[in-house]
């Protein structure tokens, strides 16, 4: 059965929207491979970041991307939240931000 991935909200999905045109692909593209064959592709595509939160590492010419997501049961996804990233460390109120959704998905 395939995998379905959904957002936290409309604000999550119209931030992807708002990432230039490479790192968008390159993020639809892994998304597609998660629907096919699961949240867990592993490096470069996708990284564990602890106590169930995961992210989708999508780079493209203008930049790099990061997508928080976990998994929910009945096979789905839910895309936590997302930025452009502009330093080598992931930003502290990114992963805040995102750990907050997640304790509110799995409660």
């Amino acid at each position: 059965m395939a995998w379905q991935l959904s957002y936290y909200s409309p604000k999550v999905a119209a931030l992807i929207d708002a990432w230039p045109a490479g790192v968008r692909a390159c993020f639809m593209r892994i998304a597609q491979t998660m629907a096919v064959h699961g949240p867990d592709l592993g490096m470069p595509h996708t990284r564990a970041m602890g106590g169930g939160l995961f992210e989708v590492r999508a780079k493209g010419r203008e930049g790099i991307g990061r997508a928080f997501y976990c998994t929910v049961i009945g096979q789905r996804i839910v895309i936590l939240h997302a930025f452009i990233k502009k330093t080598e460390q992931t930003p502290a109120r990114e992963l805040e931000t995102a750990r907050a959704r997640l304790k509110e998905v799995k409660t």
